[in-house]
């Protein structure tokens, strides 16, 4: 029997991921300089993967200018980001079948609380598990597993909703079922472990979803 919906946030619920690429692609157009996008591809939905992303800079630029400044315009974009399709229906569909909602993320409590909070759907939420939680992030199961012990149910009675790679291994390995929905920057990986790959989340049935389980 379903019992909960576990969402990922970024780039689930907000698309803050692309944002990241824009906002790096911005800072180098700036100083006249070429962004390597697929390597900052490469790293979205990760929290422990190296990445620099001003090594096309020369030595004599200050690093914290460029940060500053991506900041800025990251804070920018994100802000103008709408909650991405299909969520609210969704949210109201499980409220609706008294289906338990979670999030586990690989973000912290502040970047994803704070967004929540100033979208309107902290409290729709019961339980929030974020890396800040577990000594392991994502592929590591363990924010999944945190989710579902907080949650009280078994990681079976769980359906994990992620975008990234690594995201949807964690949930995986966590014992869930994982519908995968994509955003523009994981769109050409592979996902292996997904129950279902959707192209939005507003093709998502949760009616039709049960009925599969049964």
């Amino acid at each position: 029997m379903l019992a909960a919906l576990i969402l990922d946030f970024d780039g689930l619920i907000l698309d803050t991921e692309t944002p990241l690429l824009d906002s790096w692609e911005r800072v180098h157009a700036d100083h006249g300089l070429l962004y390597d996008r697929a390597k900052g591809h490469n790293i979205i939905g990760h929290s422990d993967i190296p990445y620099d992303p001003w090594a096309s800079f020369s030595d004599g630029h200050d690093r914290d200018k460029l940060e500053a400044q991506f900041e800025q315009i990251k804070q920018e974009i994100v802000l103008q980001q709408p909650i991405l399709p299909g969520i609210i229906d969704l949210l109201n569909a499980a409220e609706r079948k008294s289906i338990r909602l979670g999030i586990a993320s690989n973000s912290g409590h502040g970047h994803v609380e704070g967004h929540l909070e100033r979208l309107g759907l902290r409290e729709r939420f019961e339980v929030i598990t974020c890396r800040d939680d577990v000594v392991n992030p994502k592929p590591a199961p363990d924010v999944y597993q945190l989710a579902c012990a907080r949650l009280g149910i078994q990681a079976g009675a769980a359906v994990a909703f992620e975008d990234s790679v690594p995201g949807h291994v964690a949930a995986h390995r966590a014992g869930l079922s994982v519908v995968v929905v994509p955003n523009p920057s994981t769109r050409q990986y592979e996902f292996g472990h997904a129950h279902q790959r959707l192209d939005s989340m507003a093709e998502f049935d949760l009616e039709a979803f049960i009925a599969s389980a049964v």
